[in-house]
């Protein structure tokens, strides 16, 4: 079974969670409301919402509970990244104009804090405050992750660990809850909770780092933006961060290439050949299965369910994207 077989099979659920999502953004002022839906339109695979449906199906499954954590958790990851495009003066996602790009700096700072407000509103349904707790770290630790990559931005000097804990907080953390509070809302044991929770956050580390060599090995029309733009904003993900470690003149390069002071035009294709070449794509890809495999683990001991296998199969998906 692959990805587009499980969303046919939660097709009617995931349709409930989308005009649920629209209908959060019928904002009374309109520049919130147009800003938001604009962003809505652009598009999404929604994978936080299917793992709230599938981490539900090990409990009590009731979609108009399960939507209530779904859509908000949707909202975050949204408001997430207009505040990305902002702090990273990004003009296209997924090959659509940005609020940023659209608006300009401001309308879509608001814009991410309306969609935030609107996250936390959707949650006032539900009496456990474990709900409540962990939603409200895992907005804590997000933000304490976005003004650590600016912090590190353009740092050809830091660690492995940090790069680690920065993906941690900035992506692993909201997909790690979604597991886990879809099996809050669904009331499984403490027990279910925990396995689902180290799942998601498993293959959210794997998600990203993912990304990060997506962002090097793909195409602009692949990407919906130039390949090495991580890297040309002074973003070091794992593929650059081993190549700096382990080939100097690697590093001399990206250094001297980003010090261009005509910046906006330089050319990244030497820079990204370089980086393939160190070997940092195939340590990515090692570390991203790594975790994957972790994944699997964790959740080996749940019910043989359809849902465990969906688990399982939206993972190796993660693991083995392409374009």
């Amino acid at each position: 079974m692959n990805l587009a077989d499980i969303y046919l099979k939660l097709k009617e659920d995931i349709e409930i969670i989308e005009q649920e999502l629209e209908h959060t953004l019928q904002a009374e002022h309109k520049v919130l409301r147009e800003a938001s839906t604009h962003l809505l339109k652009a598009g999404g695979k929604r994978i936080r919402p299917v793992f709230v449906l599938l981490a539900g199906k090990f409990g009590n499954y009731n979609i108009h509970s399960l939507k209530n954590i779904a859509v908000p958790l949707e909202l975050i990851h949204m408001a997430s990244l207009v505040h990305d495009d902002v702090i990273d003066d990004a003009e296209l996602r997924r090959g659509k104009r940005t609020i940023k790009s659209k608006y300009d700096n401001r309308v879509a700072m608001y814009t991410g804090d309306y969609l935030f407000a609107r996250a936390i509103e959707k949650t006032v349904s539900f009496e456990n405050p474990d709900i409540h707790r962990f939603l409200s770290k895992a907005m804590v630790e997000m933000c304490i992750g976005e003004v650590e990559q600016i912090r590190d931005q353009y740092d050809w000097n830091q660690h492995f660990r940090g790069y680690l804990r920065r993906i941690k907080r900035k992506t692993a953390l909201l997909i790690a809850i979604s597991c886990q509070l879809g099996a809050i809302a669904s009331r499984t044991t403490t027990d279910v909770q925990s396995k689902l929770y180290s799942f998601g956050y498993n293959v959210g580390m794997s998600f990203q780092i993912t990304d990060d060599v997506l962002d090097f090995i793909g195409t602009e029309a692949e990407l919906g933006k130039p390949a090495g733009s991580d890297l040309l904003q002074g973003n070091v993900t794992l593929p650059a961060l081993y190549a700096i470690h382990h080939q100097p003149k690697v590093k001399k390069m990206i250094i001297e290439t980003l010090e261009d002071p005509f910046i906006e035009a330089v050319d990244m294709n030497h820079v990204i050949e370089a980086i393939k070449e160190s070997g940092g794509i195939e340590y990515s890809l090692e570390i991203s299965d790594s975790y994957l495999n972790k994944a699997y683990r964790a959740i080996e001991d749940l019910p043989d369910i359809d849902a465990k296998s969906y688990l399982i199969e939206i993972a190796k998906y993660i693991g083995c994207r392409k374009f």
